[in-house]
């Protein structure tokens, strides 16, 4: 039986090229050396046509850049996050809180181990900075060393950060237990 009587077509064609198996269709590497070929010579069709963006904005600012930078410093460079937090400090107008809590977060190192054992500090108001001694004599002690502290203090934190230091003694117990107590002097202070 012959090719015309089955209805076949003795030389089909490829599916979607319209080409018949006859004439030569690249194969294996060839063929994607082709594709390649025509998806350059169509991006260049396209990058030839000014597009409705580069005609608004003007040459070269039509396509969106894509986030490269030069090879020096740029803000939208990674940045250590120290210094992030010191220009929000600064932004916000915290210098005078972060100060403040310095003191109290970096006593130890700011005065040393053997004063930051006998000593805390209670408050920092207004440069006045209020310690309180674990004993008499350690508060008096203290009472010497505030110059000492002072200059220390001012050359780590500035020098209007603590402008005074008041030192307090150990706070004895109250005697006072209910609502009725006897007038006198009561208790010492043998309590350091």
């Amino acid at each position: 039986m012959s090719d015309e009587v089955r209805g076949t077509d003795p030389a089909p064609a490829v599916a979607g090229t319209g080409e018949v198996l006859g004439a030569a269709v690249p194969a294996g590497p060839d063929l994607a050396r082709s594709a390649l070929g025509a998806a350059r010579a169509a991006a260049r069709v396209r990058r030839t046509k000014p597009t409705a963006r580069a005609a608004k904005f003007g040459k070269g600012q039509g396509r969106p850049s894509r986030g490269l930078t030069g090879s020096g410093p740029d803000p939208g460079d990674p940045q250590p996050f120290g210094a992030l937090i010191e220009r929000l400090v600064h932004d916000r107008g915290w210098e005078r809180s972060a100060a403040d809590a310095a003191v109290m977060g970096r006593w130890d190192s700011l005065v040393g181990a053997d004063v930051a054992a006998h000593c805390h500090p209670q408050s920092l108001r207004a440069g006045e900075l209020v310690l309180e001694a674990e004993s008499t004599a350690w508060a008096t002690q203290l009472r010497l060393l505030t110059g000492r502290m002072l200059t220390t203090l001012a050359r780590e934190l500035g020098s209007d950060v603590v402008t005074t230091i008041r030192v307090h003694g150990p706070t004895a117990p109250s005697w006072h237990k209910g609502p009725r107590h006897v007038a006198g002097r009561g208790p010492r202070d043998t309590y350091g």
